[in-house]
């Protein structure tokens, strides 16, 4: 089975360098030092103009809450509409109620929007009580293709029997993205644990 590496990056030369030694896959967004904003519309339109393989962008105004506002959501909406305009592969996001588990009305809503984009939620998952019975609500949404996680710990490589568990729920054509610490270094470990198809990271593979 051929796993795909997705990379994280918040540059265009950081884009065209994954790109160059293998990636799959990009996320794009700014700021990763803020574990990931929504890039510029001038680095979105760059990075699809210059890039063979799949975009995904991300889609997230502010940090660190995944609490938004009326005004947080309209900025969404018109990021994933510049993003359907231009055809990226996807988007990124993710919604909480202050409780810290999902905001499912948000994430319907945008989901919605998004079509025909892929629609991945990404790590607030691993922010929520249960990673599988948030898994199970997202299932639910047939505009949802996926989800980024690190299996409710920081690291995925602490979350083995989680991670087995989500990709077990999820039908083949969900995408369950396993990310949190993996590198090139620890890939091959990670993936003979969990035999997933779909792994994410800013240093997933060897860029110097």
């Amino acid at each position: 089975m051929q796993i795909i590496k997705e990379v994280c990056v918040d540059s265009f030369l950081d884009a065209v360098n994954a790109e160059e030694k293998g990636a799959n896959r990009i996320e794009l967004c700014s700021r990763l030092d803020m574990d990931g904003l929504t890039p510029s519309k001038k680095l979105i339109n760059k990075v699809f103009s210059n890039l063979n393989i799949p975009i995904r962008v991300m889609i997230r105004p502010k940090h660190p809450s995944f609490i938004y506002s009326d005004r947080d959501i309209q900025r969404m909406i018109e990021d994933i509409n510049f993003c359907k305009k231009l055809g990226v592969d996807g988007i990124v996001l993710g919604c909480l109620n202050e409780d810290s588990n999902f905001n499912m009305k948000q994430i319907n809503f945008l989901s919605e929007i998004a079509k025909p984009l892929n629609v991945i939620i990404h790590k607030a998952i691993d922010n929520t009580d249960s990673v599988l019975n948030s898994l199970l609500l997202l299932l639910k949404n047939k505009n949802i293709n996926g989800i980024l996680t690190s299996g409710g710990k920081t690291f995925a490589i602490d979350a083995i029997e989680n991670l087995k568990k989500m990709l077990d729920l999820a039908p083949d054509n969900f995408e369950i993205i396993s990310a949190g610490g993996i590198t090139h270094k620890n890939i091959d470990e990670l993936h003979s644990l969990i035999q997933g198809k779909y792994y994410h990271g800013k240093s997933i593979i060897k860029l110097k």
